[in-house]
């Protein structure tokens, strides 16, 4: 704009410094001031390059001041965009040899797929935060499916739109679609595994995850301690008798190296029937020592009308921040929440985060579930993800 401006100022400033470098006789004092402004200029003897160029430069500062105006009001300052792509390439072998089991397939066939994310962000006082999340990819495929990636297909579609706000220094709410009822509880869990089975730390249920609808607020009493609530149920018909509705309540703290949280939820499976879930989380992150995640939970099966209707999960997780270059991880947990009675089933696994540049990151993970059917062996999986960030 500065250059703009020089480009008006000159060719004037020339204009006017012009006639005084011609002798008196070249100069015709009657058309001078015959082509005056009659409020600027009466004569020759009035001429003041001074006062000329400040008002050329008034006018050019008008100017700039309408340019200003128009550039602000076309695109806000505070939207940004990110965008991010992952490729996976992954099999799994073993599971029902015989084909039977969904989702399990009977070779060890490499599968390939990706997926796309933009998340844009606006903020309008400097403190709220409209967030809208657009997603593509085909990750579903059973050889890469642990690494959760976006399975909607080719075509990009808004996967969560949500709006978080401030309400005094303390307290902070959410409204939202498409988004998670526990977006404002706090895990206190410091494992960053890419699995999708043991990415919850044993908090599978409580934390209620399910979309539609949603609202939730917490509150920072500024002594490590926070407190938060959430809520979930379906767009047609919130908070109805019909209505599939969830909530929940989450408790944390959090010092120094360490965290503990406590998250409690309730799931409506039906009319009449509800499952209601407790979860205990802590972390520890000694210095020297790799971090430690655990995470317990316990519920209840409302469906269930007989005396085996408890369920549990466990977790167990450790993280080395630097493993050469990357970071690395191993975990255990339970593949899938334990009825009461009932023989566990165990995932394990173990990950590299290796970084190649700002923007690129490749993870190798290794996994095995346990499988207790009878005919069934346990599935064994290698899968490669490569992220890129831009």
């Amino acid at each position: 704009m500065k250059l703009f401006k020089s480009l008006l100022v000159a060719p004037a400033t020339l204009g006017l410094l012009a006639p005084m470098s011609v002798t008196a006789n070249e100069l015709n004092i009657n058309d001078v001031s015959g082509y005056s402004s009659s409020e600027e200029i009466q004569n020759i003897n009035e001429f003041n390059p001074a006062k000329e160029i400040a008002v050329t430069n008034s006018r050019v500062d008008g100017l700039e001041a309408r340019f200003n105006n128009i550039e602000a009001g076309s695109f806000s300052e505070t939207t940004t965009a990110s965008f991010s792509a992952d490729m996976y390439l992954g099999g799994v072998e073993g599971g029902d040899q015989d084909g039977t089991t969904a989702g399990i397939q009977d070779d060890s066939a490499v599968m390939a797929g990706y997926s796309f994310q933009i998340d844009l962000n606006t903020s309008f006082t400097g403190e709220d935060s409209l967030d809208i999340s657009l997603d593509a990819g085909n990750s579903g495929t059973t050889g890469i499916a642990e690494f959760d990636g976006n399975s909607s297909g080719d075509t990009l579609m808004v996967d969560g739109v949500s709006y978080t706000f401030p309400m005094g220094d303390s307290t902070t709410f959410i409204v939202g679609d498409n988004t998670d009822g526990s977006a404002l509880f706090s895990t206190a869990c410091v494992y960053g595994g890419p699995s999708n089975t043991l990415d919850d730390c044993g908090n599978v249920n409580a934390g209620i995850t399910n979309g539609g609808a949603m609202l939730g607020a917490s509150y920072d009493f500024g002594t490590g301690f926070t407190a938060a609530v959430g809520y979930a149920g379906p767009e047609g018909g919130i908070m109805t008798e019909d209505s599939m509705d969830a909530y929940g309540i989450n408790a944390a703290y959090t010092g120094d190296n360490y965290g503990v949280s406590l998250t409690y939820g309730v799931l409506q499976t039906s009319i009449s029937d509800e499952d209601k879930f407790s979860a205990l989380n802590a972390y520890y992150m000694p210095e020297g020592f790799p971090s430690i995640s655990v995470g317990y939970e316990i519920g209840e099966d409302g469906s269930v009308e007989t005396s085996s209707d408890s369920l549990s999960s466990f977790f167990l997780g450790l993280t080395w921040d630097e493993v050469g270059p990357g970071s690395a991880g191993v975990a255990f947990g339970t593949k899938t929440p334990t009825v009461e009675d009932e023989d566990e089933q165990y995932m394990y696994e173990g990950y590299y985060s290796y970084p190649i540049n700002d923007g690129m990151t490749i993870t190798p993970l290794v996994f095995v579930k346990e499988n207790a059917q009878t005919e069934a062996e346990d599935e064994l999986g290698l899968m490669v993800k490569t992220s890129f960030s831009f």
